[in-house]
Order: structure tokens, then C-alpha cells, then sequence
């Protein structure tokens, strides 16, 4: 891969940590898939989510789990990681999280096809799953995803 492939990545390269405020406020860094040929899955797990309810503000804690198909861009993991970061202090529900992490890295990636599952920890008793999909046109949808 050439140098030149790699000069976006600015948070990466950074050795100043910055947490954005928000996810407007945050930027999900990309780079080259050097094999766009090939449909493989890039799955990324993310055990240590937190936000706020927008309604009580307690704290809501969640394991968000990234699946997608690269199409000639990957999701780099740094930014990803300052990215999420960004939803620690904004009141969300979790239907509207999950849908927003999974319009942003269809925006930052374009890829063949994405799922994003929020699996939020219980409050009040009641544990909630939340599963947004995103596919190209024609794209179906990756069998092997069982696999990792």
C-alpha cells in the first residue's frame, strides 16, 4: 500500500488524544481495501459503549457490534473507538444509536453491505437488542458471517 494510501489517517498518526463531543463532532477515518475483489467481513466488537438516557440522564451501557463487507474502503479502528467515545454524554435512545453508528459508517465507507447490533445492558429489568442492516443494491447478503 502506498504512503500516499495512508495520509488521511491524521487520528492514527496523532499521538495527542482528542475526544470529540459528539458524533457530529467526530470523523470515522478511512483507508484502501487492498482486496475490494473479494467479499470478506470485517466484524468489530465494541464491549465498553456508554450514553445517557435522553429522558433521565442515567447512564446506559451496551456492547455495540460492527459486521460489514468492505467495498474499496475499511473503517479504521482508532477513529472508530474516538468515534463511539463521542456518544458518552449524549442522550440517545437506542434505536436511534444504532441506526445513527450504522448511517455513519455506510457514509465513511460505502460498503457492500453493514449490520450494526446494539446490545444495550438491562435498566429497569429489561434488556433491549437493537439490529440495523444496510446492503448495496443487488448485494446479497454474506452467508460466511457466522463464521467470526
Amino acid at each position: 500500500m502506498a504512503s500516499d494510501d495512508l495520509n488521511g489517517l491524521t487520528i492514527l498518526a496523532s499521538s495527542k488524544q482528542v475526544y470529540p463531543a459528539s458524533p457530529d463532532h467526530a470523523r470515522l477515518e478511512t483507508f484502501p481495501n487492498r482486496y475490494p475483489e473479494r467479499h470478506y467481513i470485517i466484524r468489530f466488537d465494541c464491549p465498553e459503549f456508554t450514553s445517557v438516557c435522553p429522558i433521565t440522564g442515567q447512564p446506559d451501557f451496551a456492547r455495540i457490534t460492527i459486521t460489514y463487507v468492505p467495498n474499496l474502503k475499511c473503517i479504521e479502528s482508532k477513529s472508530l473507538k474516538l468515534y463511539l467515545f463521542s456518544y458518552r454524554n449524549l442522550g440517545m435512545f437506542h434505536e436511534e444509536i444504532t441506526n445513527r453508528v450504522l448511517d455513519d459508517i455506510v457514509t465513511a465507507c460505502a460498503p457492500r453491505w453493514a449490520r450494526v447490533l446494539g446490545t444495550m445492558n438491562p435498566r429497569g429489568g429489561i434488556g433491549i437488542k437493537v439490529l440495523a442492516e444496510f446492503s448495496e443494491p443487488g448485494f446479497n447478503k454474506p452467508s460466511m458471517g457466522q463464521a467470526i
